[in-house]
C-alpha cells in the first residue's frame, strides 16, 4: 500500500505540474494572440537568453562536429568511404545534434537564471505587487522571456549546425586529408532544406520547454532563498529530461 500511495502521489504531482505549466502556455500565447508584447522588455530578454549564449553554444557544437568527424573520417578511408564523411556529420548534426545540444546548453545556462530572477522576485514580494498594481505577471514576466527564445534559440540552432559542419570539415581534411570540396559534395547529397526545416521545429519546442519550465519553477518558488536554489536547480533538471523526451518523441514522428 505505501509503494501504491507514494506512486499515487507522485502521479498527482506531476499532473499537477504539468497542468500548471500548460495553464501558463495558454496564458501567455492568449497575450501573445492579442499582442499584448512588451517589446523593449523582450528585445532585452531577446539579447540576454539568446545573443549572450552564443559563445557557449557555438563551443559547444564546434568541439562536436569535431569528435564526430575525428571518429568517422579515419575508419570511413580506410575502408573507402572517405567522401560520405561530409554527410555523416551533417546528417546528426542538423537533425539531431545541433538542435538538442544547443537546447540543452541554453538551458543550463538560461533556464537557470529565468527560474533564479523570477523566483527572487516571488520571494521579496515583487510578483505580489505587480498583481496590486493589476498587472499580469504572466504578460509583464513570461511573455517577453517566452518570445526572446523563440526568436533566438532557432538562430543559435542555425549557427551551432554550420560550426558543427565546419569543425567537422576541418578535421576531415587535417586527420584523413579528405578535401573540403568532396566533404562538401557530401554534405549537399545529404542533407536537404527539408532536414534542417525539421531540425529548426525541434528548437521551437524546445524553446517553449525553456522559457515555461524557467518560468513556471521561478513563479511558484516558496521558502525564501532555500527555494529560489531548488527552484533553479529544478528548472534545469526538468527542462532537459523534457528535451531529450521531446527530442526522441519528434524524431519518430518527423524522421522515421
Amino acid at each position: 500500500m505505501n509503494a501504491l500511495e507514494s506512486l499515487g502521489r507522485l502521479t498527482i504531482r506531476f499532473l499537477e505540474y504539468a497542468g500548471g505549466v500548460a495553464a501558463l502556455g495558454a496564458e501567455a500565447t492568449g497575450f501573445i494572440l492579442r499582442l499584448r508584447v512588451r517589446i523593449v522588455e523582450t528585445i532585452s530578454q531577446a539579447y540576454v537568453l539568446g545573443t549572450q549564449s552564443t559563445v557557449i553554444v557555438l563551443l559547444t557544437s564546434l568541439f562536436t562536429g569535431m569528435v564526430i568527424s575525428l571518429e568517422s573520417a579515419v575508419q570511413a578511408v580506410q575502408y573507402g568511404f572517405g567522401n560520405v564523411v561530409g554527410g555523416a556529420v551533417a546528417y546528426g548534426t542538423v537533425r539531431e545534434l545541433g538542435p538538442m545540444l544547443t537546447a540543452v546548453v541554453v538551458a543550463g545556462r538560461v533556464g537557470s537564471a529565468i527560474a533564479a530572477e523570477i523566483g527572487s522576485m516571488v520571494v521579496t514580494e515583487q510578483v505580489e505587487a505587480l498583481e496590486a498594481l493589476g498587472l499580469s505577471p504572466t504578460r509583464m514576466l513570461v511573455v517577453p522571456r517566452l518570445i526572446g527564445l523563440l526568436l533566438t534559440l532557432p538562430v543559435l540552432t542555425v549557427f551551432a549546425d554550420i560550426i558543427s559542419v565546419g569543425g567537422g570539415m576541418w578535421i576531415a581534411h587535417a586527420v584523413a586529408n579528405i578535401s573540403p570540396q568532396d566533404y562538401i559534395t557530401s554534405v549537399r547529397q545529404t542533407i536537404t532544406m527539408t532536414d534542417v526545416g525539421k531540425g529548426l521545429l525541434k528548437s521551437v519546442v524546445f524553446a517553449i520547454i525553456i522559457a515555461l519550465v524557467g518560468c513556471y519553477q521561478g513563479l511558484t518558488t516558496r521558502g525564501g532563498a532555500a527555494g529560489v536554489g531548488k527552484a533553479t536547480t529544478g528548472s534545469v533538471v526538468l527542462a532537459i529530461i523534457l528535451i531529450f523526451t521531446a527530442n526522441f518523441t519528434m524524431s519518430y514522428l518527423l524522421f522515421r
